[in-house]
């Protein structure tokens, strides 16, 4: 017995041992100076294959449209669509806290896609997160939410996805060291944090409400981004919607936070926004302006309705006191911001609504980590287009033109103007962006002498 005992005592050692490595690599991952390694692309050009009609004369043909439109729920085409890729064949590379995971080719094709794969295939990847052979996939791919999506609903996506044209393409290997690279290492990762439950509807809530819910917490999977992860990559618990970072940048609240998150905006507020990429509060930039693109502009009024009230209803946010800004810097701030932004957002930082957001009292803004706001002057952004706004706005990028610590300033102004309150910002945190965003050589362009990022 006291063999056995001491036996146990080293098992629990060595996975204790192992998970503080983990942990340790991955904090540390998140230190680096690493750009992403591949180029996303948001083009409404390719957002047509979700609307392409599908005739009556197509065999399963009402299977075939609800397919259609639940790969536009899910925001399949983000994920499976890399820049001068085809739609849904894969090989983009997101920068986890893993390392690079490429996403898989999507399309029908037999031997590189899933145009093979059986529905019970299918299923067993959306619903226990696992591939055609049984391996276990990286959490990168969404199960922990998709798993809340019915049998009837992945068939249909399964029945869209093998109608539409196959593309022969390999994504590149995942760029994960050892452990990380062994995929039956992700068992205790589900373990730990997978669990899997069908959508089940709140019988004292409305019909709308409940929908809501089963579109954020599901084949939305808006948690993915929005909620912060610990180093483990897994959702902190309690923390839901609170905002989290991804990709050098950040998602914001959305709960009803009335500085960081969505108290001050309707419903209508928010149904515009997912519609439009823009209402008289924000405009979709970054990753947002794909889901846009490719997601909630094609779906329904009433599913965005539903999307709303559901987010309408959510807790606030614990709220957290700012340190006061230096007086320095806002004044230093002050004078930048009439020089490069007042000309959009104009000086009062009223800005001019659905065109350049209004500044004050803006809770992307006042998000507790900055990082958005940074690449945003940065690196710049563009609105994701849509079928109602085809025509994307778009903010240029400052990295030629303003230091580090101009960022850090002109930032730090911003968050604290207009109603807003803030932490302030270091110039040592804007340059470890820029040398993230790969900004820190100037670019110029062969016939004009504009600085570009890239």
């Amino acid at each position: 017995m006291a063999t056995l005992s001491r036996r146990s005592s080293r098992t629990w050692l060595w996975i204790l041992l192992a998970i503080i490595v983990v942990a340790a690599f991955m904090a540390w991952n998140l230190t680096r100076d690493r750009a992403l390694p591949a180029q996303r692309m948001t083009s409404v050009a390719a957002a047509r294959i979700l609307t392409q009609p599908i005739t009556d004369t197509v065999p399963n043909a009402a299977q075939l449209r609800r397919g259609q439109y639940l790969v536009r729920v899910g925001d399949c085409l983000s994920c499976h669509l890399r820049a001068g890729g085809e739609a849904f064949a894969g090989g983009l590379g997101l920068n986890t806290p893993f390392g690079v995971i490429y996403t898989s080719n999507i399309t029908s094709d037999r031997e590189t896609g899933i145009g093979n794969w059986t529905g019970d295939q299918f299923y067993g990847a959306m619903r226990h997160g696992v591939d055609d052979t049984g391996a276990n996939l990286y959490p990168a791919f969404p199960y922990p939410w998709f798993t809340k999506v019915s049998r009837a609903d992945d068939d249909a996506i399964l029945a869209y996805l093998k109608s539409t044209a196959p593309v022969r393409y390999t994504p590149p290997t995942n760029d994960l060291p050892f452990p990380l690279n062994i995929r039956l290492a992700v068992s205790g990762w589900n373990l730990l944090f997978f669990k899997e439950a069908a959508f089940k509807p709140e019988p004292a809530r409305s019909p709308e409400w409940n929908r809501g819910a089963e579109i954020v917490g599901g084949l939305g999977h808006c948690g993915g981004c929005h909620t912060p992860k610990n180093l483990l990559g897994a959702d902190k618990s309690g923390q839901e919607f609170h905002g989290g970072a991804l990709e050098n940048t950040f998602a914001p609240d959305l709960t009803s936070n009335p500085r960081t998150g969505l108290a001050n905006w309707s419903v209508d507020d928010i149904a515009e926004y997912l519609h439009t990429g823009r209402n008289a509060r924000a405009a979709a930039g970054s990753t947002m302006a794909e889901v846009i693109t490719y997601s909630t502009s094609v779906m329904s009024e009433p599913d965005l309705r539903a999307i709303a009230t559901y987010l309408k209803a959510l807790p606030p946010s614990p709220s957290t006191t700012a340190t006061a800004p230096d007086a320095g810097a806002m004044q230093r701030g002050a004078a930048i911001y009439s020089d490069a932004c007042s000309a959009c957002h104009l000086e009062n930082g009223v800005g001019q609504p659905r065109y350049f957001p209004p500044l004050g009292q803006n809770a992307m803004l006042q998000q507790r980590d900055p990082v958005g706001l940074v690449r945003l002057i940065l690196a710049g952004a563009r609105v994701g287009p849509s079928p109602s706004r085809p025509s994307p706005m778009a903010m240029p990028s400052f990295a030629w033109k303003l230091t580090d610590a101009e960022v850090a300033d002109v930032a730090t102004f911003i968050r604290n103007s207009w109603g807003n309150q803030a932490d302030p910002i270091a110039a040592t945190a804007v340059k470890s962006l820029r040398g993230k965003l790969g900004l820190d050589t100037l670019r110029l362009t062969d016939n004009s002498g504009d600085h570009l990022q890239r």
